[in-house]
Parts: C-alpha cells; structure tokens; sequence
C-alpha cells in the first residue's frame, strides 16, 4: 500500500494540535477543525490511531475522524469529461 502521507508526531498544546506532516510541522486551532477534539480530555485526545495509508487518523473514544487532505486544505476533483462535440473539433 501506497502512503499518501508520512504523519510523524501528534501532540497536544493548550487548545492546539500540533502534528508533523510529510516532514513540515503544523498547527490547528482545535475548535477549528473539531468540537469533539475542542471539549475532549487529555486521555482522550491521546488515543488515536493514524491510517495505515497516511490518509487520516482515528479517535476511536470519540468516534472521531480527520483527513489529512482536509486539514491541509487539498481537495480532490474528478476528472474533466470533454463533450463528445470538443473531441470532434481538437481531432479536425
């Protein structure tokens, strides 16, 4: 299986998640990215498990779930479709 991501450390400082992702540390605002994780305990947040795949991490006492691709912002479209009519004309 492919790593999407190499997630190194997550650590928690005051009302911040600080996480080591694909070697570049970042920092997130709790309530910003989870009420869940905002109002959750010590225990509570330090119970996580990362993806196999690096793609997101599990709090399973919170039944809580992050993408990693989400917290860094990247989103994923699907393929363009080119209209049968714009195939004709590039092929002209």
């Amino acid at each position: 299986m492919k790593k999407i991501h190499e997630i190194e450390q997550i650590r928690f400082v005051d009302n911040w998640m600080i996480i080591n992702i694909d070697g570049q540390e970042h920092h997130f605002r709790l309530a910003d990215i989870s009420s869940k994780l905002a109002t959750a305990s010590a225990v509570e947040r330090n119970y996580y498990r990362v993806m196999a795949s690096g793609y997101g991490i599990h709090w399973p006492l919170l039944d809580e779930d992050l993408s990693i691709d989400g917290l860094l912002g990247i989103t994923h479209a699907p393929p363009r479709k080119v209209k049968r009519q714009q195939r004709k004309l590039q092929m002209a």
